[in-house]
Parts: structure tokens; C-alpha cells; sequence
């Protein structure tokens, strides 16, 4: 019964995330039930897990400076997202694009990439772009299938490309610098960007019918005034991820920065009113909140796991079996894949990352290197879960923002092809780490 108590915290966590319940009160409710029942039944001291909780609550979640980053990426997005100068971006390059076979999808995903890099929040840019783009495609023909799978997948190359949440997550949960993380995953965000359009390049090539050029007859927006709405963007990139891989600032200062530099941005623009700016600290706050609750309710949780004896169970379990580490790896990242159907990427990385880091060191990935690429390959896996249905929060925010005639079917079946796209990056990333990730990484640290 004792040697069954880790596996049963599972089986209750997921049952009790499927309620609806939050996911906060989840973990931390899970852990206290463990731990009175562990203490019942004699497999842990309620005292012990009760004296040891604070300390790592100080150490992991209040005295982190990983950590402040976050609020601080957030509000850089937020005021982006509520002073309409990311619309902005989105607006001008549709219309410099449009008269292109796939010249509107095309723009959707530049202008997914150069949010991704400034602000990294996917709701907003999901739903900025599907209440701005997705009634111009499909006035222009567009497939519908086609035209949602392309924002939703754009909108979540916030995952990936620098500054990413959920980089800064992980590297606090593995005890890497964030900075080489950023580093690292700046070829295979590319790569994503670049495979992504290769598709729709594809598609116009196979089936033109599903991405007509546009036919209006009004002009074409100048140089001048693309560059008058990118050149902001470009800029908070410069000031937030050029300092950051360059050495010249750690991630927090560096989202300070970012968080001022939208301010400025929006104040020069005239775009900054009390309205805009209440709505962008209480959207903050909030997400901020419930990063911290999660976390806090995810060290309860970890912290009895490893009071049962779990991290030593796991380790057995896969010692008998006489696994390897690569094929452990594989197993992580299938469980990682299929845990993204049901589960928010915060909720895995919360879970999932503390469990697996014993494991990790037990095999031997122990060293900073080993342990930043298996951060990008989580971070990479961790995008999809934005995606795959029934839980994608991204298909969420499409569906809620779009029109009456998009279908969830049309969702689905236009997010089929990225997903896809995704994995196969995720593969080339295995299996060429030194091209993809070293190279960059060695580049700016050599």
C-alpha cells in the first residue's frame, strides 16, 4: 500500500485537474492529502514535510530572481497588446504582403516570430491576430482550415523564440541560466519560422486555390510606413534579447528594460491612456498570480513525492528495466507530447520538470550542457500543447476571437500540418544539437 502512494498522488492529480478545479488548489490539496495519509499510514513524518516546505517556498519561489522576470516580460506584452502597437505591426505588414500567393500568411508569421521575440505572451498574440488578420484572409479566399492553423501556430512561437516564459520557467526549474537557454533556442525558433512558411510556400505551390494574392485595387503601403510600425519591435528585440545573449544584462534586467522601453514606445506614439494601462497591470497581476500559485502548490506537491520514496521508485523502475539514457529522453518526451492534450505547459513544467531532474542526474545529465538541451527539447515539445486539442489553449483564444463561420473542426484540421512541422524540428534538434544549438551557444560565449 506504501509503495503504491506515489502513483496514487498521479491518479487524484489528474483526476482532480479534470474537475475543472485550479490548477494551484489542485497540487497543493493533492500534497496535503498525501501528506496525511503518508503520515497515517507511517511512509513520511507530517512534521518533516511541514519544516521543510517554507524553506524551499523561500528559496524556489519567493527569493528567486529567475523568477521576476516573469511579471516583468508579461507587462512588456501587455502594454504592446493594449496600446494597439502590435495591431499596428500586424495591420501594416497584411497589407505590404497581401498582393503575394499566401502573402497574408505569410505576414501572419512574421509578425508571430517578431511578437514572439518581443513579448513571448501567446494569448494576446493569438487573439490580436485572429480579430485583426483572420477576417482579412478570409475576405482574400483564404482556406479557413489553413488560415487557422497558420495564427495559431504562430502565436505560439512565443514558446520558443527568446524571451520565452516558458524558458525562464524551465530554466529555474533545471538550475540552468536562462541566458544560454535563450541562446540556444534561437536557431531552432528560426528554424520553426522558417519551416512554417516553407509549408505555406508549399501549399500555394500545390493548391494556389487556398491562398489567393489579394485584389483590391487601393495602394500599397509605403517602405516608410512599414518600417514606422516595425521598427518598434525591432527595437524592443534589440533592447530586450541583444542584451540578454550579448551578456550585457540578466534576463531580469533585461524585462525591466523591455517593460519601459513598451512604455516609452506607447507614450511616443500617444497610444498611453489610464484605461490602457489599468487593463495591462490587472492583466498581469493576474497571470502573474497564478504562475506563483502553481509553483507554490507544485513544491507541496514535488516535496511529498519525494518523502513517498517516488524519485527513488521512478529511478528503480527504470534501472530494472536496463533503460538507456536516450531512450529515457524518448519516454519524457512521449509522456511530455501526450500530457499536452490535457495539460497548460506551466502545469507540466511544474510537475513533470521536478520529477525527471533526479532521474536526469541519475543517468548522468548532470552538467549545464546537458541540461540546456534537454530544455529546448521540453520547451519545443512544451509549444505543442498550445496546439493539440482538446485542451490548446491557443485554439481557445482562436475560436473565442473568431468569426461565426469558423468551425471548431476548421481548427482543428488546419493545426494538424504545424503540429506535424513541429515534431519534425523537434527531431532535427536531436539529432543535430551541435549545428542547432552549440553553434550559437559557443558563438557568444567562445
Amino acid at each position: 500500500m506504501i509503495e503504491a502512494l506515489p502513483l496514487l498522488m498521479f491518479v487524484v492529480l489528474f483526476g482532480s485537474l479534470f474537475t475543472g478545479f485550479p490548477v494551484a488548489f489542485c497540487l497543493g490539496g493533492v500534497g496535503f492529502l498525501f501528506t496525511c495519509i503518508g503520515s497515517a499510514t507511517g511512509a513520511l513524518e507530517m512534521s518533516q514535510v511541514l519544516g521543510l516546505l517554507p524553506k524551499r517556498l523561500f528559496n524556489n519561489v519567493v527569493a528567486s530572481d529567475i523568477l521576476i522576470a516573469v511579471p516583468l516580460f508579461i507587462l512588456m506584452g501587455m502594454i504592446l497588446e493594449r496600446t494597439r502597437i502590435a495591431e499596428d505591426l500586424l495591420k501594416s505588414m497584411a497589407h505590404f504582403f497581401r498582393r503575394m500567393r499566401g502573402g497574408l500568411a505569410i505576414s501572419v508569421i512574421i509578425v508571430g516570430a517578431l511578437m514572439a521575440a518581443s513579448t513571448g505572451i501567446v494569448g494576446a498574440t493569438v487573439v490580436t491576430m485572429t480579430v485583426m488578420s483572420l477576417p482579412t484572409m478570409l475576405k482574400a479566399q483564404y482556406d479557413k482550415s489553413l488560415s487557422c492553423g497558420t495564427i495559431a501556430a504562430s502565436g505560439t512561437l512565443g514558446q520558443i523564440i527568446p524571451p520565452s516564459i516558458v524558458l525562464i520557467l524551465l530554466g529555474d526549474q533545471l538550475d540552468v541560466s536562462v541566458g544560454k537557454l535563450f541562446q540556444a533556442a534561437m536557431l531552432p525558433g528560426i528554424l520553426l519560422v522558417v519551416a512554417y512558411m516553407v509549408y505555406i510556400f508549399g501549399v500555394c505551390l500545390i493548391k494556389p486555390q487556398l491562398a489567393p494574392p489579394a485584389q483590391e485595387d487601393d495602394d500599397d503601403i509605403s517602405l516608410k510606413e512599414l518600417l514606422w510600425h516595425l521598427l518598434p519591435a525591432l527595437f524592443l528585440i534589440v533592447l530586450v534579447l541583444g542584451t540578454i545573449i550579448a551578456g550585457y544584462a540578466t534576463p531580469t534586467e533585461a524585462a525591466g528594460c523591455g517593460a519601459v522601453g513598451a512604455f516609452v514606445l506607447a507614450l511616443m506614439k500617444g497610444r498611453i491612456t489610464k484605461l490602457a494601462l489599468f487593463e495591462a497591470s490587472i492583466k498581469t497581476v493576474e497571470i502573474s498570480a497564478m504562475v506563483v500559485f502553481i509553483l507554490a502548490g507544485a513544491q507541496l506537491f514535488s516535496l511529498v513525492f519525494q518523502q513517498l520514496n517516488g524519485t527513488e521508485q521512478v529511478i528503480g523502475l527504470l534501472g530494472n528495466n536496463e533503460l538507456t539514457a536516450p531512450q529515457f529522453i524518448y519516454i519524457i518526451m512521449i509522456v511530455v507530447f501526450l500530457l499536452g492534450f490535457f495539460l497548460d505547459f506551466i502545469e507540466i513544467c511544474f510537475i513533470v520538470v521536478p520529477i525527471i531532474i533526479p532521474v536526469l542526474k541519475a543517468f548522468g545529465i548532470d552538467t549545464e550542457e546537458g541540461l540546456v538541451f534537454i530544455g529546448i527539447l521540453l520547451a519545443l515539445n512544451l509549444q505543442t500543447s498550445f496546439l493539440t486539442p482538446p485542451f490548446g489553449f491557443s485554439l481557445f483564444y482562436l475560436k473565442g476571437s473568431a468569426p461565426p463561420e469558423i468551425k471548431t473542426t476548421d481548427i482543428y484540421k488546419g493545426i494538424i500540418p504545424f503540429i506535424l512541422i513541429q515534431l519534425v524540428v523537434i527531431t532535427l534538434v536531436w539529432f543535430f544539437p551541435q549545428e542547432l544549438i552549440w553553434s550559437v551557444v559557443e558563438y557568444f560565449n567562445g
